[in-house]
């Protein structure tokens, strides 16, 4: 996994569709070898998650990282009162409106779910590096199943991760 996973990603990256102009971000933690790491994540309005950011502090460094490579023209960024990621929106992206409207969030929150119930089954994650392919491989496997990739789309939606994966292993 932690060879192929980054492979597959690259190769379905011209295939992806774009992203929307709302973004929600928030952050979680998960254990990796018996120590808390703070993962960031961001979906727009779709349910496309964005990207993953894996870091062993919660600061204005690690937000920092995070929003490096996010693209500087935004509608709307949906964030909890994280003070943090308040600045660091302020900072990069000084066009994009911040949203901290109570329950605005619940869409990363319910999706923060779904992988904490993946990751749970595991028998835990040992290093940064792993837990960051594991997660990004997660997000990866949801954006095609939702149909957020342009691959598989002329198979039945239940199909759609078989015949994606059937495309991507022409390319690598």
């Amino acid at each position: 996994m932690q060879r192929f996973t980054p492979l597959l990603i690259d190769a379905a990256r011209p295939c992806r569709r774009a992203a929307g102009d709302r973004w929600v971000v928030d952050e979680t933690y998960v254990k990796v070898a018996g120590v808390w790491r703070y993962v960031y994540r961001a979906i727009d309005e779709d349910g496309d998650v964005i990207d993953v950011y894996v870091s062993r502090t919660r600061c204005a460094a690690a937000a920092s990282s995070f929003f490096a490579k996010a693209p500087r023209d935004h509608g709307d960024i949906v964030t909890d009162k994280s003070p943090t990621l308040a600045s660091v929106i302020r900072d990069l992206m000084p066009n994009a409106e911040h949203c901290t409207d109570q329950y605005a969030n619940n869409r990363i929150e319910a999706d923060h779910g779904r992988l904490k119930a993946r990751l749970r089954p595991m028998r835990g994650l040992k290093r940064d590096r792993t837990a960051s392919v594991v997660i990004r491989g997660h997000a990866f496997v949801q954006n095609v199943s939702r149909g957020h990739y342009q691959l598989g789309d002329a198979i039945d939606p239940r199909c759609r991760l078989e015949a994606a994966f059937g495309e991507l292993l022409s390319v690598i």
